[in-house]
């Protein structure tokens, strides 16, 4: 948490944090033009940045995009908001919504946390039924992870397996694993307090894509989730962000992937993405 607030502490760091929140996944050169400052300041600015983990940069081809990163925002709230009154707290609460959230014309979720665990272990809590059940809010996830292999949601023990469309996309083990996203179901609606209308609309949009890099860090390993390819304005991007109500989204459920792989124990009453 020091790391975080001496990162923040800094207003040219904040001006790229508010660069990005304005428009998330620029490359360093589009950080440059929308700042005042040199290419050099800008890198090193962004490694405080990346150090203090409030940035996470993901290759795309030749090119390197930076995303605004929640997980720290989140770890400060959780510390602090119970401590203080909202009134005190309300500048660090609009940062951490300022951070979460991602603009209309292109939403991106990109978390990053960092778990004392093993590439292979942390392939098998992604992939391994028995184990997703444990921290998915009781769902198993089955699929043999061949490209192009559907991915299959069980929600509670001795319930069929359902086809919710999603399509295994990626699939190199202890590295990388991406798949298509499920659209809203009908029991969507009972949750979230939709109308008929309103999941009438939510169905309309188009399918997204979550991606899991994992990479070895010292006796530790990077995972990074990118849920991208959504429809403009998405409901669904605000579901799995969790900032809906009756949403613990990806950072719930990668909190309970991570005290699950460093305890032994998920989270309790974990509430699954989406």
């Amino acid at each position: 948490m020091d790391a975080v607030f001496r990162a923040l502490a800094d207003a040219s760091r904040r001006r790229l944090l508010d660069s990005l929140n304005a428009r998330n996944g620029q490359t360093l050169r589009e950080l440059c033009a929308g700042l005042d400052m040199t290419r050099q300041s800008v890198s090193k600015h962004l490694a405080v940045l990346e150090a203090a983990e409030l940035v996470t940069s993901v290759r795309r081809g030749r090119e390197k995009l930076h995303h605004l990163n929640a997980a720290p925002i989140t770890a400060i709230a959780d510390r602090w908001i119970s401590r203080y009154d909202r009134q005190r707290a309300e500048a660090l609460a609009d940062l951490r919504t300022a951070l979460e959230a991602s603009p209309v014309e292109s939403p991106t979720f990109v978390y990053t946390t960092y778990i004392n665990t093993t590439p292979e272990r942390l392939w098998a809590a992604l992939t391994e039924p028995a184990f997703t059940r444990r921290y998915w809010g009781g769902v198993a996830l089955q699929s043999d992870w061949q490209v192009g292999a559907p991915v299959l949601w069980q929600e509670a023990p001795g319930e069929e397996f359902r086809d919710l469309g999603q399509r295994v996309l990626v699939a190199e083990p202890y590295r990388r694993l991406s798949y298509s996203w499920h659209g809203f179901q009908p029991e969507h609606a009972e949750h979230f307090g939709w109308s008929a209308a309103e999941l009438a609309a939510r169905l309309g949009e188009r399918r997204s894509r979550v991606t899991f890099e994992i990479e070895p860090h010292g006796a530790a390993v990077r995972l990074t989730v990118i849920h991208d390819d959504f429809s403009p304005d998405s409901e669904m991007h605000r579901a799995i962000s969790g900032q809906l109500d009756g949403s613990g989204g990806w950072p719930e459920l990668l909190a309970g992937l991570k005290t699950l792989l460093e305890t032994g124990q998920p989270l309790p009453e974990p509430t699954r993405a989406g």
